[in-house]
């Protein structure tokens, strides 16, 4: 889609009329009529790691409930990233509603999701990760919970592991990481330690419950920084999931079999190198349980909206940053375009959406912004390039893309149908391209084979228009192979 139909598409969502209270009426007329939102993303979560959804190993329960109660879009993206850090341009894409290269460009300029919905009346409120400006972080909320940064260090004993002689655990309170002192982040008199998932919960619950018999609308926006790494959680959900009983993903390998660029970044020096079975399984099941206790978390979030008596009015966002790796491909990160890394859940429940409701066509994360504003009848700021998913969350909702871009710092670019994924890496000099349909671990490279000459051909173009759209700065990428 190019920049002129993003452009159309929120003109479109910012006529719409108000979708609560009286036909035609501003928002600001019935306020105790329009819809709440709840907004919990999480950090590094990959889209198969829902239990309900495409992974019978991990233990999700109150996602598997969220999604039977709500839709769920099971090919949903996020365009890429400026920097290392994959979340800081996801979320301010998410944020900004801008497409990637002018999100990096014009982040400052721009009106922003919380920002948006707090000028229209809303209260605002964050807690948990943040991870943009304190400058942003103050135009979008109007009140603030404790917010952390981009993530939590835990020191040098939780890399390089397995490894001889490296005790790490994840259960260890003295290893910091995720184990936070409250009386600082909770200001609690008494010194204690409590996970950050478990007080980012503790706080969104503690707000929802405080606005029981409070009929303004609210946006609660709720920032996991689970499962990242150090992906620590107690003892109890560790041991739900045996290190020897984790299945190896098909697309194993002991080394990713080029420089894919970034390849000795922090993230994939959390395991030895070359991969061995053993380490996969050890950092896989970690991440499993972290994901178990962020769900449970999730949870009690879930149960102190229904004790609000606000659930009725409110529509639950949740979503993730970008997937991870852990182990898939050779790699640890998130520093790549394969789906596991580029492809995350995306759930949303709430009044008028029909339940157990699944959307497989493609979609960006970042249309989470115009979404809850055409829901809340609030005008969607002429800046916001990706479109609403309203039709898709309560119609039938037609095919949004032809395809997807997205991008990696100077060193990947990608483009993916519903078919076939082309990724070319202008400084390894390799192309890469993937049957989805018949092979979405992605595991065997169709680029070099006379027979998709012409698909090959065809889908880089497309990846040219794509650059040129969205103001890339790299010249157009050659496919070699």
């Amino acid at each position: 889609m190019n920049r002129r139909k993003f452009m159309k598409s929120a003109a479109a969502a910012a006529a719409i009329t108000q979708l609560w209270g009286r036909d035609g009426a501003r928002a600001e007329e019935s306020s105790s009529t329009r819809p709440n939102f709840l907004f919990m993303i999480a950090d590094d979560l990959t889209f198969r790691a829902i239990h309900s959804l495409n992974n019978q190993e991990v233990q999700t329960p109150n996602l598997d409930r969220l999604g039977k109660r709500g839709c769920t879009f099971t090919h949903c993206f996020h365009q890429g990233s400026w920097s290392a850090a994959v979340c800081i341009a996801s979320r301010t894409m998410l944020n900004t509603g801008l497409t990637a290269f002018r999100a990096q460009r014009r982040v400052e300029e721009t009106p922003l999701w919380g920002q948006t919905l707090g000028d229209a009346g809303y209260d605002t409120f964050i807690i948990g990760k943040w991870h943009l400006s304190d400058a942003n972080l103050h135009r979008s909320f109007k009140e603030l919970g404790p917010v952390s940064g981009g993530m939590f260090e835990s020191g040098p004993s939780a890399y390089n592991r397995p490894s001889p002689g490296n005790t790490w655990t994840p259960w260890d309170e003295s290893l910091k990481g995720q184990w936070l002192h409250t009386k600082i982040w909770q200001k609690t008199p008494q010194d204690g330690i409590k996970h950050s998932a478990r007080i980012w919960a503790e706080g969104a619950g503690d707000y929802l419950r405080r606005r029981s018999g409070n009929d303004r609308p609210f946006f609660l926006y709720v920032g996991f920084n689970s499962p990242h790494d150090p992906r620590q959680a107690p003892r109890s959900f560790v041991d739900l999931y045996p290190q020897d009983r984790i299945e190896i993903p098909p697309n194993y390998l002991p080394e990713h079999p080029f420089d894919q660029g970034d390849r000795r970044i922090r993230d994939e020096v959390l395991a030895p190198f070359p991969r061995t079975r053993e380490a996969v399984q050890l950092h896989r099941s970690e991440y499993y349980a972290h994901i178990t206790y962020m769900d449970a978390q999730i949870g009690s979030i879930l149960d102190a909206l229904e004790q609000s008596g606000h659930a009725g009015n409110t529509y639950v966002v949740f979503a993730t940053d970008h997937g991870l790796a852990v182990g898939q491909h050779g790699l640890m990160g998130k520093q790549n375009l394969y789906d596991h890394s580029i492809r995350m859940p995306l759930m949303i429940a709430g009044p008028g959406i029909p339940a157990g409701k699944q959307v497989d066509h493609m979609v960006y994360q970042h249309s989470v912004f115009a979404t809850t504003c055409e829901l809340a009848g609030v005008p969607v700021p002429r800046s916001v390039e990706f479109p609403s998913l309203v039709d898709q969350l309560k119609g039938n909702g037609r095919e949004m893309y032809d395809a997807m871009f997205s991008w990696y710092r100077t060193f990947q670019r990608a483009v993916r149908t519903e078919e076939h994924k082309l990724i070319v890496y202008p400084q390894a000099g390799v192309t890469q391209l993937f049957d989805m349909q018949k092979d979405p671990w992605e595991t065997q490279n169709l680029a070099d084979r006379r027979e998709y000459a012409t698909l090959r051909k065809h889908l880089l173009k497309r990846l040219h228009r794509f650059q040129k759209e969205l103001e890339d700065d790299l010249p157009p990428v050659a496919a070699r192979g």
